[in-house]
């Protein structure tokens, strides 16, 4: 991979990891319910997702998700299951009363390892995700050269860019913590991000292969 090919390939990801998505919802929200210290796990849940997404692509099971229509759509719609109990959960979610907080946000309500998990299921949950994956790092590689290294050259600018976006959203969702962190506006933060993943649930399971 020539380093003109990589400054392409470096685009796209910016491009892509710039864009708000379900990743990006999801560490805003934790961010706004449960502070700022709670962002890294979401952050390191969702690189850990496409580190493993990247590995299915070069394993041959993205062209399988790309052959097989069958197993695309079980995929989808377990992808599209899972968003749309986050969106619910989300939400039922209750208000949190800032004077009883006083100022601070209970960090005992949801556990680091849960948020790491639930941002990692997050971004394994759309199989476009992987398909496109399998469409894009074969445009990069030489196939005369070590694959290894070029597999984790372009999966770490992958990782390392969306951390990066994603810890940027996270600042931005943490500086307006003290204006949305009432009963009433977190109340509703919680039904509009709700409603968002649901969405991306149901237009994950109704798009085409």
């Amino acid at each position: 991979m020539t380093f003109h090919s990589w400054l392409i390939y470096l685009v796209l990801v910016l491009v892509a990891c710039s864009t708000p998505g379900p990743a990006v919802l999801f560490i805003m929200t934790n961010v706004t319910l449960y502070g700022w210290k709670k962002a890294i796990f979401s952050a390191l849940g969702n690189i850990t997702g496409l580190l493993l997404m990247g590995i299915v692509a070069v394993t041959g099971l993205g062209a399988l998700l790309n052959a097989s229509e069958l197993f695309f759509n079980l995929v989808k719609y377990a992808g599209a299951i899972y968003l749309v109990y986050l969106g619910i959960r989300l939400f039922m979610q209750k208000g949190i009363d800032l004077n009883e907080l006083q100022g601070q946000f209970n960090p005992a309500e949801k556990s680091g390892l849960k948020i790491y998990l639930q941002a990692a299921g997050v971004a394994l949950s759309n199989p476009k995700a992987i398909v496109f994956l399998t469409a894009l790092f074969p445009e990069f590689i030489v196939l005369e050269a070590p694959l290894a290294g070029q597999f984790a050259i372009l999966i770490s600018t992958l990782m390392f860019f969306s951390f990066v976006f994603l810890m940027g959203y996270a600042l931005l969702a943490h500086r307006a913590k003290f204006w949305l962190l009432k009963p009433q506006r977190m109340k509703r933060f919680g039904q509009v991000s709700g409603s968002i993943f649901v969405a991306f649930g149901a237009l994950l399971a109704t798009t085409e292969h």
